[in-house]
């Protein structure tokens, strides 16, 4: 499917068998004139191995919508540099009712707080209750 395949795109949660589910042989199977698009999860590809497959022309382009670090640190990533790729912030719950659901989370966690009673979401390792 990847050696004949325009665009590839990717949907699928970040497990131990879909981590670096896409890779340099991935990418090199691939037809150079194909696009790649991630909106899964960041470590689904190899993003060292799309910064060569992008730079050395083994496909055309890539559209991705998540990065393995968000927001990302490093203001020189090669992959922020690529004329080729485009980047989004990871934007796969900006629909309203996603937006209306977190703030009622929020809002639901800081009146649990205030009240002393347990999180419905704490953070690993947070010193609150």
């Amino acid at each position: 499917m990847l050696a004949t395949s325009d665009i590839v795109s990717l949907h699928t949660p970040l497990t131990p068998e879909t981590r670096g589910l896409i890779g340099e042989r991935e990418l090199r199977l691939m037809k150079q004139s194909a696009t790649l698009v991630n909106t899964s999860r960041g470590a689904v590809v190899d993003e060292a191995a799309l910064v060569r497959a992008l730079g050395e022309g083994w496909i055309a382009s890539a559209g991705i919508d998540v990065q393995v670090h968000e927001p990302n640190p490093d203001p020189n990533d090669p992959l922020l540099g690529l004329p080729t790729l485009v980047i989004l912030p990871h934007i796969g719950s900006a629909t309203e009712g996603a937006r209306v659901g977190m703030i009622g989370l929020a809002a639901d966690n800081v009146i649990a707080f205030l009240e002393g009673r347990p999180l419905l979401t704490p953070v690993s390792g947070s010193p609150l209750p």
